[in-house]
């Protein structure tokens, strides 16, 4: 995905932590399956929860927040309701106020993805609202998500 003409990087096994995510009746649409812009809130959630937990990112007072500035997803297969969601995660790079992210979703025992994306944060003060660099404890938390073939920039 760091290439987003390649594919080949997509698999199950290419991602670093894994989030299992029910969907829920409401995420179909009148075509039943899951509405396209759902994936995005997938996306979101899976990033969200890693770094609440695993970096400890307080986003109701914390100083410093993320904020997403691009976003990309490709869909392969239809999900839909009632079926539970492996959103996988790795960093492709990470900089000194920003990440990208990469995500897939997966049906639970499947090896290729039914979509798969990115989406870049940059890391901010809440106050002014200007990017940062993102605090030590949230950048040790990213680097354990960096796969060997991605970056990290000191």
């Amino acid at each position: 995905m760091s290439n987003d003409a390649s594919t080949a990087n997509e698999a199950r096994d290419s991602f670093r932590h894994f989030l299992a995510i029910p969907t829920r009746w409401k995420d179909n649409d009148i075509y039943g399956h899951v509405n396209n812009v759902v994936y995005y809130s997938y996306f979101d959630t899976a990033i969200m929860n890693y770094l609440m937990v695993e970096a400890q990112i307080d986003v109701l007072t914390g100083a410093v927040l993320p904020f997403t500035v691009e976003s990309k997803c490709r869909y392969y297969q239809s999900l839909s309701f009632p079926e539970v969601v492996d959103a996988g995660l790795r960093v492709a790079r990470l900089g000194n106020s920003s990440v990208r992210y990469e995500i897939g979703l997966f049906r639970q025992q499947q090896d290729q993805p039914a979509a798969a994306g990115y989406f870049v944060d940059v890391f901010v003060d809440r106050q002014t609202q200007k990017p940062v660099s993102m605090p030590q404890h949230v950048r040790s938390a990213l680097e354990r998500l960096v796969s060997q073939d991605d970056e990290a920039v000191p």
